[in-house]
Formats: C-alpha cells, sequence, structure tokens
C-alpha cells in the first residue's frame, strides 16, 4: 500500500522555539527576490526591507540601472546579491547562505522569458496577518481552495488545469500545462512569490515576525499601464489577494485551538505544499541534529520521523 504525505503538524505553525529553529535553519541560509532593476529607481535612496528579523537596505547607486548594492540593516555590511539578466534583484541576509546558483541551479533559463526591465514600478503595501508564515504558503502552493476562494481568478485559471513543478527550492505554477507560456507563476523559497500576467507583475514575501502566529505581507505592484488600466489590475489582484488573507486567518484560528493537528496531502493537487514543508522539514531536522551534537548533554527527541516531525524542541542556547 502507499504511503501518505503528512502535513507538518499544527505545533510547527504555534511554536516560538520552533520558528527560532526554522530561522536558522531556513530563512539565514536563503536567498530573496527583492524586486527587479526598476523598484530602485533613484540614485541614493534606500529601500528598505526586514527579512527575518534581519533588516536589509537596497541603494542604488548611479544613472547605471544594475549598479545596486545590498546592506545588512545600517552597519553598512554589504551582503551578498545577484541580478539576474533580465533585472531581478536577489539577496542573501547571512554568511550561512550558499551561493545564488548553488540555491537555484535551473532558475534562470525560466526568468530569462520575462525583460523584468519594462515593467515599470507602481506601488507598494505591508500590513501584518494573525497567521504564520507557512499558513500563507501553504495557500500558494496549491490550488484546490481556487474555484471557491478565488471565485474571479478561477475564471481565467481554471483549476481544472493547474499544475505545479517543483524544483530545487522553488516551484512554476502553470494555470494550464498547454499553455505554458500563458503567464509566469513562480514560488522561491521559503517566501517570496513572483506573478507576472495580464500586463503588470505583483510579488510578495511573506514575513515571519517573532511571533509564530503574526506575519507581515509585503507586496510590490509592477505594470505597463498607468491610471485605469493599472488600478483595474490593482484591484483585481488584491482581491486575490485579501481573499487569501481572511482564509488563513481562519486556518491559523483552526490550528492554534487544535481544530486541525495534522492532515494527509494530496498526491496530486498538493504536490508543491508536499514539496517546500519537506525541505522546511528535512533543513529543521538537519538544523536540530547539527546542534543537538554541539550540547551533548541536552534531552532530545528520539529519532523516528513521527516524533521528529511532532516534537522537535529547540535546544537550550543558540
Amino acid at each position: 500500500m502507499a504511503s501518505f504525505i503528512k502535513t507538518l503538524p499544527a505545533s510547527w505553525y504555534c511554536s516560538p522555539p520552533l520558528y527560532q529553529l526554522e530561522r536558522r535553519a531556513v530563512f539565514l541560509k536563503a536567498w530573496y527576490l527583492l524586486g527587479p532593476v526598476t523598484r530602485f529607481q533613484t540614485i541614493g535612496e534606500k529601500v528598505e526591507y526586514e527579512i527575518a528579523q534581519i533588516k536589509l537596505t537596497v541603494c542604488r547607486n548611479s544613472e547605471d540601472p544594475r549598479d545596486i548594492n545590498v546592506y545588512a540593516g545600517q552597519d553598512d555590511i554589504e551582503l551578498r546579491s545577484y541580478l539576474t539578466d533580465t533585472g531581478l534583484l536577489f539577496s542573501t541576509i547571512s554568511e550561512n547562505a550558499p551561493s545564488f546558483h548553488e540555491f537555484f541551479p535551473d532558475l534562470e533559463p525560466l526568468l530569462a522569458t520575462v525583460d523584468f526591465t519594462k515593467l515599470p514600478y507602481r506601488r507598494s503595501i505591508k500590513y501584518e496577518g494573525k497567521f504564520n508564515w507557512k499558513t500563507m504558503v501553504d495557500g500558494y502552493q496549491e490550488c484546490l481552495h481556487c474555484q471557491y476562494t478565488h471565485p474571479l481568478f478561477s475564471i481565467y485559471y481554471p483549476p481544472t488545469f493547474y499544475t505545479v513543478y517543483n524544483h530545487k527550492n522553488f516551484s512554476q505554477h502553470i494555470a494550464d500545462p498547454k499553455k505554458r507560456e500563458d503567464g509566469l507563476f513562480l514560488y522561491f523559497f521559503p517566501n517570496c512569490t513572483l506573478n507576472v500576467y495580464g500586463g503588470g507583475m505583483s510579488s510578495f514575501r511573506v514575513c515571519p515576525t517573532e511571533k509564530p502566529g503574526i506575519t507581515r505581507m509585503e507586496f510590490d505592484y509592477y505594470h505597463k499601464e498607468t491610471g485605469n488600466k493599472f488600478e483595474d489590475y490593482f484591484k483585481f489582484v488584491r482581491q486575490v489577494a485579501m481573499e487569501d488573507y481572511e482564509l488563513c486567518e481562519k486556518a491559523q484560528e483552526n490550528l492554534e485551538k487544535g481544530v486541525y493537528t495534522e492532515g494527509i496531502l494530496n498526491p496530486v493537487k498538493e504536490t508543491g505544499v508536499a514539496f517546500y514543508q519537506q525541505r522546511v522539514l528535512d533543513l529543521v531536522c538537519l538544523q536540530h541534529e547539527s546542534e543537538r551534537r554541539q550540547l551533548p548533554t541536552m534531552t532530545t527527541p528520539n529519532n523516528s520521523h513521527h516524533v521528529a516531525r511532532s516534537n522537535l524542541v529547540e535546544p537550550a542556547t543558540s
């Protein structure tokens, strides 16, 4: 009998010590999409970000739109960044991350299909939601809920044909496998997305706070058009975003109340969720084991897969 893929336990969405372990295991070792070069329009202007309690500053230095540096906070410590040939800026938040091409070995050919330098920056918004960062990623990585939660989006992109192709540290979402050129929808592990369709582009970062039940959402919007055409696009994508927001808050409430503890993932429709959750699980378990070896006297759970998923604890010291 084939084994079923289980979700991460509800405790992984509610535990402060678990988030701190995720922070060391996942967030400090990843690369993050900050935006296309059009996001950084003014020479000398500092565009600020915060990812996993690390503050970043991006600065354009000259008339050359590719002359961009990323710094940690206000310490002026330059971080490793990478600008793709088509104009997308990625950055690390610590020295623990591997190289860009090791983290995303097969990403650039896909990004080469869009000239991101031709998409003008229009608007950014941010706000907090009462849900764990993984609650939002769960929703993005599958479309079983789309027909019911996103009725307008489903008219243009029917979930019947929706497919997710998983690569190393990113996923490509295809609305119709027979029409791969119809939009570009990408998830970058662990918490960034890129959505190019309808003449525009939106991206968002799912930024965890120190409280596992609170997440800050950051959205950036780009479009070839201004005025009413952009506003129509903006209204459409914001409707989809707020539908997800409401769904995530309700899901998180059930997680925290114990209504939902652990479940089975659909082996066809939820491969994107299984992919990223397994990546989180593997990295957290690896980090936990590494820290356990450095603290041989601490009490640790046994090595069974079930206990590793549900009872991981943070070492006594960082």
